[in-house]
């Protein structure tokens, strides 16, 4: 039941950065819930780092969707060379 909800908050996070950052994102369900899943764990992984979260706490909600962001115009650098 974890994948379900990794994935529901993954989409969650993933619109929310895509209606956030300004421009258009031409991608598809599967891609943004990649995008919010990968960004949460960008952020955790940050945030565990720099000594913000515990070991095996979660980034939170915000966090989240930076990570997200970051991930976005990563994403949108890239595409854009095609």
């Amino acid at each position: 039941m974890s994948i379900i909800w990794t994935i529901l908050i993954g989409f969650v996070v993933g619109l929310v950065a895509r209606a956030l950052l300004p421009g258009r994102q031409s991608m598809g369900f599967i891609l943004t819930v990649v995008i919010g899943v990968v960004g949460s764990l960008l952020a955790t992984y940050i945030g565990q780092a720099a000594g913000w979260y515990t070991a095996g706490a979660g980034a939170g909600f915000i966090a989240s969707v930076l990570g997200a962001i970051v991930l976005l115009v990563i994403y949108g650098m890239v595409a854009g060379k095609r």
